[in-house]
C-alpha cells in the first residue's frame, strides 16, 4: 500500500508539473505556449513567402507536437485572429459572431513582417530534441516584443489558472520607451471586438475590468448595438437579450442580426417605451456588460509566478535590451569574420604567398608553406590565423587570383569596418539603442494596431432601480397559498424581482421574502406588503396566548434574514387579534371570557401606554383575564369648530381575519 501511495505522488507530480510548465501556463520571455511556439517555429521552417494551407501545417506541427491536430488546428486559428503573427487567407471563423473556421484543408496561412523582423533569430535560437528526438524544437523564440501582453491568454493547470488580457501593442512599446527612459508607466487591455471599458478596478492585473457594448440610440423606436464586449459574441448577446426580454426585464419587440464584416444588431423597442430606459436595462441583465477577472501567472524560468502588468513590462524590456545586444554581438562577430577573411584574402593574393606552395609536394609541405609566408604579415591580422583558414585559403582558385580586384577588396575592408564601428557605437549605449529599435517599429507597424477599446468611466447600473414592476402577486384565503402562481383576490400587488414582501400570518409568524412562485403560510395571511429594508416598518400588535391572556407590543421589523420565519407571539401558540400602524391611537374595549361570580366583566387600555420593544419579546399584559373579544375605539379627532362629535368603536374581525389596516 505505501509503495503504491508513493507511486501514485510522484506520478501525480509529474503529470502536474507538466501540465502546468508545458501546456497551460504561457512562458514569460516569448509569451506563448508550447503548442503556439512549434506553430510558429514550424511556419518559419517553412517559409517560402508563399501561403502554407494549414492541414499542411498542422501536420509539420505533429513531428514537434505530442497531441493530437485538433489541438494544434484550434491554437493555429486562434493565434491567426491576433492579427499579429500570421496572415490569413480563407475562413478563419469570425470572433465577433463565433462562428468557427473552415475545414484545415480549405485555409492557408503564412507569417507576418512583423513575426518575421521579431520572433526568430536562428543562429541565436536554443534548441532541443522533439518529444520522438526525430526533429529540434525550440525552447524559447528569442522574441523582441511583449508577446505575452499583446496575445492575452488563459489556461487552467494543476491547482492553478492564469488570464491575461490582451493589450495594444502601440501603448506596450510606448511603455517600453518610458521604462527606458525612467519614467512611471500605466497600461490597460485593450480588445479586438472594441466596446467601452472601465479599468478603476484593475489594479495593473490584479482585478478586473468593466466592459460594455456599443449601444447606439437609432431612433425613438430602434436601438443598435455595434460593438460586443471582450469574451462575448453576437449569438450569446441575442441570447441574452432574448432571455431578459422573455423575463419582462427588458422591453423589445424584436431583434435583428445585421452583422457582416461589423457588428449590427438592431433592437425595435415596444410600444410605450424609450431608448433611455432601456439602455440600463440592457447593461443591467444582458451580456452587453460584463465583468472580466485578470489573473497574471506566468512561467519565469520553469516557475510558475504571480506578477503585476508592471512587473512584467519591467522584465521584457530589460530581455529586449538583451536581446538585441546578443544580436549586435552576433553581427558584430560576423562581420569580424569577414574582415578576418578579406585581411587574408588580400595578403595571400597581394603579398603573393600563394608562389610558395609551388615547390611543396605533400599537403604537410603546402600548409606549412602557408602558414610561414601569412606569419610574416601577422600584425595585419584581425586574429590570429587558424587551420580552418589555411584551409580556406587552399580553396581559392586559381582563376579568383588571377581576376582579383584589389581595389574592390579594400573598399569591402573599409564597409566592413564602418559597420563594425557602428554596431560597437550601439553596444557602447544599449539604452539609446534600445529605444532607436522600438521607435522604428512604432513607426515601421504603428498605424496597425490603433486602440480598439475605449477606456471610460462606466456608471454601476442599480438593477433595482431600473428593474420593472412586472411580477403580480395574490393570495387566495381559501388555499392558503401567495405568489406570482396564485390567482386570488386577497393583498394584489406588483412588484419587481428584486422588491421584499412582508407577509404576517394569524398564528403571529412572519417572514421577509422575495417574490415567491407559490408559498403556503401557517395561518391565515393578515398582512402583506413591500418592504424597504432601509426605512423598516413598524407595528402595533394586540394579541392573545392559548390560555386568552392578551398581550399588546410596539414593534419594528428592520434585522432579518431572507426567507427565514419568525415568531410575534411568544411560544409561537395563540392567535393575533390586531395588526395597526406603530403610532396608532385609542382605547383597547375587553370583554372578559364567562366565569362564575365574575363581577368585573370588562376592562380598557390605552394604546399609547404601549412601548417599543424587540418584535420576539412578549409584550404588556392588557388585562388580568382571560379576554374572549377585543375592540379599538380610536381617539376622537379634534374639531376644527363646533361641539366634539362622539367616538366611533370599530369591530375588532368584522371579516373573520382580524386586520384593521
Amino acid at each position: 500500500m505505501a509503495q503504491l501511495e508513493s507511486l501514485m505522488q510522484r506520478n501525480f507530480l509529474e503529470y502536474s508539473s507538466y501540465f502546468v510548465l508545458d501546456r497551460a501556463i504561457p512562458e514569460l520571455r516569448d509569451g506563448l505556449k508550447p503548442v503556439q511556439r512549434r506553430i510558429l517555429h514550424t511556419l518559419f521552417s517553412m517559409n517560402d513567402g508563399r501561403f502554407h494551407k494549414v492541414a499542411n501545417v498542422i501536420g509539420e506541427t505533429m513531428k514537434l507536437h505530442p497531441h493530437g491536430d485538433a489541438s494544434i488546428g484550434d491554437a493555429l486559428v486562434v493565434l491567426a485572429n491576433k492579427d499579429y503573427f500570421i496572415e490569413k487567407q480563407g475562413n478563419f471563423g469570425n470572433l465577433a459572431t463565433g462562428h468557427r473556421a473552415a475545414a484545415a484543408r480549405y485555409i492557408e496561412c503564412r507569417l507576418t513582417d512583423l513575426a518575421l523582423d521579431t520572433l526568430f533569430h536562428k543562429s541565436l535560437t536554443e534548441m532541443v530534441p522533439s518529444y520522438d528526438g526525430r526533429s529540434p524544437e525550440p525552447i524559447r523564440l528569442p522574441a523582441k516584443l511583449p508577446v505575452i501582453l499583446m496575445l492575452g491568454t488563459e489556461g487552467i493547470a494543476v491547482g492553478m489558472a492564469t488570464k491575461l488580457l490582451p493589450h495594444n501593442l502601440n501603448e506596450l512599446w510606448e511603455a517600453q520607451i518610458a521604462i527606458l527612459e525612467g519614467k512611471p508607466v500605466s497600461l490597460f487591455p485593450d480588445f479586438p471586438q472594441g466596446g467601452l471599458m472601465d479599468v478603476d478596478a484593475y489594479e495593473d492585473g490584479r482585478g478586473k475590468v468593466e466592459v460594455r457594448a456599443r449601444v447606439k440610440v437609432l431612433d425613438k423606436k430602434h436601438v443598435v448595438i455595434s460593438e460586443v464586449p471582450y469574451g462575448t459574441t453576437t449569438e450569446s448577446i441575442i441570447a441574452s437579450i432574448e432571455a431578459a426580454a422573455q423575463k419582462g426585464r427588458v422591453k423589445v419587440s424584436s431583434i435583428d442580426d445585421f452583422t457582416t464584416g461589423s457588428v449590427e444588431i438592431d433592437l425595435t423597442l415596444a410600444r410605450g417605451v424609450s431608448a433611455m430606459e432601456v439602455l440600463p436595462q440592457l447593461y443591467a441583465y444582458t451580456d452587453c456588460s460584463v465583468s472580466i477577472s485578470s489573473n497574471v501567472t506566468v512561467i519565469n524560468d520553469r516557475k510558475p509566478v504571480q506578477l503585476t502588468i508592471t512587473d512584467i513590462v519591467n522584465l521584457l524590456t530589460v530581455q529586449l535590451k538583451g536581446q538585441l545586444k546578443l544580436e549586435l554581438e552576433f553581427e558584430r562577430d560576423q562581420m569580424l569574420d569577414k574582415q578576418h577573411w578579406l585581411t587574408l584574402e588580400q595578403i595571400f593574393v597581394e603579398k603573393r604567398v600563394y608562389k610558395r606552395i609551388e615547390e611543396a609536394t605533400t599537403e604537410k609541405a603546402v600548409r606549412d608553406e602557408v602558414m610561414k609566408g601569412m606569419a610574416q604579415y601577422k600584425k595585419l591580422f584581425v586574429r590570429p590565423m587558424v587551420d580552418e583558414d589555411v584551409k580556406r585559403l587552399l580553396e581559392i582558385r586559381i582563376r579568383r587570383i588571377s581576376a582579383y580586384d584589389i581595389d574592390k577588396n579594400r573598399r569591402d575592408i573599409v564597409e566592413v569596418q564602418k559597420a563594425i564601428d557602428a554596431v560597437g557605437k550601439k553596444l557602447r549605449n544599449m539604452k539609446r539603442t534600445t529605444i532607436d529599435y522600438v521607435k522604428g517599429l512604432i513607426k515601421k507597424y504603428g498605424d496597425r494596431f490603433p486602440r480598439r477599446t475605449e477606456i471610460t468611466r462606466i456608471k454601476a447600473v442599480d438593477k433595482k432601480a431600473v428593474a420593472r414592476e412586472n411580477i403580480k402577486l395574490s393570495y387566495d384565503k381559501k388555499s392558503g397559498f401567495f405568489g406570482s402562481d396564485v390567482r386570488g383576490d386577497q393583498f394584489k400587488m406588483t412588484v419587481s424581482e428584486y422588491a421584499l414582501i412582508l407577509g404576517i400570518a394569524s398564528d403571529g409568524t412572519y417572514r421577509i421574502m422575495s417574490p415567491p412562485e407559490k408559498i403556503l403560510f401557517s395561518g391565515k395571511l393578515l398582512h402583506c406588503e413591500p418592504f424597504d429594508p432601509d426605512k423598516g416598518v413598524e407595528f402595533t400588535i394586540v394579541y392573545r396566548d392559548k390560555q386568552k391572556i392578551a398581550y399588546g407590543k410596539r414593534i419594528r421589523i428592520e434585522k432579518f434574514i431572507r426567507n427565514r420565519e419568525y415568531a410575534l407571539i411568544k411560544g409561537k401558540v395563540g392567535k393575533i387579534d390586531m395588526i395597526l400602524p406603530g403610532d396608532a391611537q385609542g382605547k383597547l374595549l375587553m370583554d372578559f371570557v364567562p366565569a362564575k361570580r365574575q363581577r368585573v366583566k370588562k376592562a380598557n387600555y390605552d394604546i399609547a401606554e404601549l412601548q417599543f420593544i424587540s418584535p420576539t419579546a412578549r409584550g404588556s399584559r392588557l388585562a388580568p383575564k382571560a379576554v374572549a373579544k377585543i375592540k379599538l375605539e380610536k381617539a376622537a379627532a379634534k374639531p376644527s369648530g363646533g361641539s366634539k362629535p362622539p367616538p366611533r368603536t370599530h369591530s375588532v374581525d368584522p371579516d373573520g381575519q382580524g386586520n384593521l389596516l
